[in-house]
């Protein structure tokens, strides 16, 4: 599926990120910050078409709150305190002016946001094969 491909092609990116450098090249840390903002809007859309293709109402249509919120109610995520956190940073990120901010923010995404990112990688990987293996069935 093209837009778990392109979360999982956005997501080795960021796991592959130099967080040394980011501490001490600007251009660096701007570029993570960059690619956490791309890898979440890919995150929660790639979610969004797995919870579609496993039937779940209420996953037609949402913003990216409602997605998190429906992904964590159905099992898809088990940490909702850390997705609306990434939400409530990804949305904050794009007027990220101090250098404290920023530093806070790379440390988040390395500690915490890109394991969660990893973790919904591989649950969406299963979820993805279930829907596979049950129109097989059918």
């Amino acid at each position: 599926m093209k837009k778990i491909d392109n979360f999982l092609g956005s997501l080795k990116v960021l796991q592959n990120a130099d967080f040394e450098m980011a501490s001490e090249n600007e251009i660096y840390r701007t570029g993570i910050a960059g690619q956490f903002q791309l890898t979440f809007e890919l995150a929660w859309k790639a979610l969004q078409a797995v919870l579609q293709l496993h039937s779940v109402a209420g996953a037609e249509t949402g913003s990216p709150r409602e997605i998190l919120k429906l992904g964590y109610k159905t099992g898809f995520l088990n940490d909702a305190e850390a997705w609306l956190l990434m939400l409530k940073k990804r949305n904050l990120s794009v007027h990220i002016y101090d250098e404290e901010d920023i530093d806070e923010l790379i440390v988040l995404i390395r500690d915490s946001f890109a394991p969660a990112f990893a973790a919904l990688a591989e649950v969406l990987k299963e979820k993805l094969a279930e829907a596979e293996q049950e129109s097989w069935d059918l």
